[in-house]
């Protein structure tokens, strides 16, 4: 990368539905308005990144574009009194990657609001192995303990598509803390892997998908992160004990889904939406320092690969199909 200029994967459409894709040199003028400049180190590949390279979903409304929904590097140039070059920062949402110019690039320009120092205990590498998956996690496992989840509970955690990188995290995660997991997948090659992040269970999803006999099943679940939405989650409400808290963070399998009140009325249970994308500021740094924590670094390196910013369109389309595991990591200087 020069002085003046950057490589990026840049996405072309000439009507809004074709969408094309390739690695370029940009100057800098082409970087949009913004009050920070990052030099970025690595990104990583989301579901939704899947989606917006693939041009699938309206996403992305203006091209050319940059994708990329997050990143992490330093700072070159600040006009923000809150950084200054050198400093460490990560980007997770504000539609970046969407809307905003992302992180499939060596250099990002960006609003300094949208950013997060680094955490001290994470390397540049290790906090993008977290990215946006991994926050999404904290965030639903911080949900979940403030609706009443604690080791009290005699019963298990679920994730469905605990495969997947939110998956994964939460897995790691939830038993770190001391928790019961079931990791719920529809790949039975990922059984060892999900066990030595610390499944101590594992579900079937021919099991998760079939439908309850009635509006209450047998109470099963302490709590749920839910990855896949769509009928799945309307399958495991009526599982859920006395209380417990559903946190919905993915809709892989569908936006729409069947369900009925009794769940909520009977046992007082708690569906809550898990929103990563503008997140406040207090409870992000919140969230980065539990996973500083919480998070163990053998477990994250364990589900993480690393590749270069030309690999991205085959795995953009590999992730679609539920075929990466875990975490993949993006050097976009590599």
């Amino acid at each position: 990368m020069s002085v003046d200029q950057f490589d990026c994967l840049l996405l072309e459409s000439e009507d809004g539905k074709t969408v094309t894709h390739s690695i370029q040199t940009l100057h800098n003028s082409r970087l949009p308005e913004g009050d920070v400049t990052v030099a970025v180190k690595y990104s990583t590949l989301n579901y939704k990144d899947g989606m917006i390279i693939n041009g699938l979903g309206r996403l992305v409304r203006d091209y050319p574009h940059v994708p990329g929904i997050d990143f992490c590097g330093v700072v070159e140039e600040s006009t923000s009194p809150d950084y200054e070059p050198g400093d460490e920062v990560i980007l997770t949402g504000w539609r970046v990657g969407e809307v905003h110019w992302g992180g499939f690039a060596q250099r990002a320009r960006v609003k300094s609001d949208w950013l997060v120092p680094v955490p001290t205990a994470l390397s540049l590498k290790q906090a993008m192995a977290i990215g946006t998956a991994g926050f999404t996690a904290m965030l639903a496992v911080m949900t979940l303990e403030e609706h009443g989840l604690s080791m009290d509970t005699d019963k298990d955690v679920l994730v469905t598509g605990a495969a997947g990188g939110v998956g994964s995290c939460a897995v790691a995660i939830l038993a770190s803390l001391g928790y019961g997991v079931a990791a719920g997948t529809g790949r039975a090659e990922t059984q060892d892997y999900l066990s030595d992040l610390g499944a101590t269970t594992l579900v079937g999803r021919d099991e998760l998908a079939e439908a309850p006999k009635g509006p209450l099943a047998r109470e099963a679940w302490a709590g749920v992160i839910d990855n896949v939405g769509g009928a799945m989650l309307g399958n495991v409400l009526p599982s859920v004990a006395y209380w417990g808290t559903v946190a919905s963070v993915g809709n892989a399998g569908g936006v729409e889904f069947s369900s009925n009140v009794l769940p909520f009325l009977l046992r007082g249970i708690n569906l809550c939406g898990i929103d990563s994308n503008t997140c406040q500021k207090d409870r992000r740094l919140k969230a980065w320092g539990r996973l500083a924590m919480d998070l163990p670094m053998d477990k994250l390196d364990a589900m993480t690969n690393e590749t270069a910013l030309v690999n991205l369109p085959d795995l953009a389309g590999k992730i679609l199909q539920g075929q990466v595991r875990g975490r993949t990591v993006i050097d976009v200087n590599g």
